[in-house]
């Protein structure tokens, strides 16, 4: 009886140092609405659609995390995520976890490296200086600056420092951004990537700076995108101030997905455009109001020439936003976006607008 009683003792003692040791977690976000989109363009008809919608104050997702601790500060990490869209079921970004996938080491004292699919790190530390977060379609600063539209690349090597202070650096190279087709044998036949930024984080005060390059394959050899990004927001209790400027040459980083009707999306995912050149702004405000929040903000992109779209016109975006909360893990959101002059094409208009639900787990 003695020793059934200890050799309970000793599984129960083991099982719960393997549990403090190592730990995975189901998580996961549903979100889904009602929606309108309006769009209209010189030499194009007039084109709407209202209907359900997925992933707009949040995208729909699953995913898993876990942390195996080595020993003397040392952490094993990894996270697998996968996009879907919950209006009908349907996997998202065209892999099994398109929204990330990396294995990597942690440490308190030095940082953490990653290896896998990430989002790059401008998309990191411009995510709560964005009034919308990265989120809400065109209305999400990703739109103007488009290396902080969540973007993700494949086959990324990435380094993040710990926070001193409030103040962290990251760095990540990706040897082929865009691999859903396949990477091919020679180095140069492949897109790569460079990302790098710093923040400052420390009470109501955010600033973050940004540099992102695609060296093209052999195909696209001819420019080198580059963008610069500073952005800063301070929040004064009653209202959370949000300013961002950005410049971007050679190219577009990401591209958006309000574009039916034949106007352009910006290229899509890595644009080369050689001489092209671009001044983008945001200026944004968010405020608590009851269990929510208000927010909203104005976008103005200035393009030196029509290299990219096609156009030259100085695009703007208004957008406002409101979220309520019906408990920590439920809310329900309504926002409303306008653009003028959208994707540089002079008159082109864009009208977005929807309401939703989002629960997380």
């Amino acid at each position: 009886m003695k020793k059934t009683l200890l050799a309970a003792a000793l599984l129960a003692g083991f099982a719960g140092v393997a549990q403090a040791e190592t730990s995975v977690t189901l998580y996961g976000i549903i979100d889904t609405g009602i929606g309108y989109n309006k769009v209209k363009g010189p030499g194009i008809d007039s084109h709407s659609k209202i209907g359900m919608v997925n992933g707009v104050n949040s995208g729909s997702r699953w995913g898993l995390r876990g942390t195996e601790d080595l020993g003397d500060g040392l952490r094993a990490v990894f996270t697998l995520e996968s996009g879907f869209n919950s209006a009908n079921g349907s996997q998202l970004q065209d892999r099994l976890f398109g929204r990330q996938a990396t294995i990597g080491l942690a440490s308190d004292s030095w940082g953490q490296l990653d290896f896998g699919r990430q989002t790059n790190i401008a998309s990191k530390y411009f995510l709560n200086i964005d009034p919308f977060a990265a989120s809400f379609g065109q209305s999400n600063l990703g739109v103007g600056i488009s290396q902080t539209n969540t973007l993700r690349y494949d086959n990324m090597v990435m380094y993040q420092t710990p926070s001193f202070s409030g103040f962290q650096l990251g760095v990540g190279y990706s040897f082929n951004q865009n691999d859903v087709a396949g990477s091919s044998f020679e180095t140069a036949d492949n897109t790569r990537a460079i990302t790098a930024g710093a923040r400052y984080v420390n009470g109501p005060l955010q600033v973050a700076l940004s540099y992102d390059q695609l060296n093209g394959d052999n195909a696209n050899d001819d420019a080198t995108p580059r963008a610069y990004a500073i952005g800063a927001a301070y929040d004064f209790e009653v209202v959370k101030l949000s300013l961002a400027y950005g410049r971007t040459t050679d190219g577009w980083f990401g591209g958006t997905t309000n574009a039916p009707g034949g106007l352009t999306n910006f290229g899509g995912q890595g644009s080369f455009a050689d001489g092209f050149k671009a001044n983008s702004y945001m200026v944004g405000l968010t405020a608590p109001v009851g269990a929510g929040k208000v927010f909203g903000s104005w976008q103005m992109v200035d393009p030196s020439n029509d290299k990219l779209t096609g156009g030259d016109e100085t695009m703007n975006i208004f957008s406002l936003g409101y979220t309520y909360d019906l408990s920590k893990r439920t809310n329900l959101y309504v926002y409303g976006s306008y653009g003028k002059n959208w994707a540089f094409i002079d008159d082109a208009k864009t009208t977005a607008a929807a309401v939703g639900i989002r629960h997380r787990f």
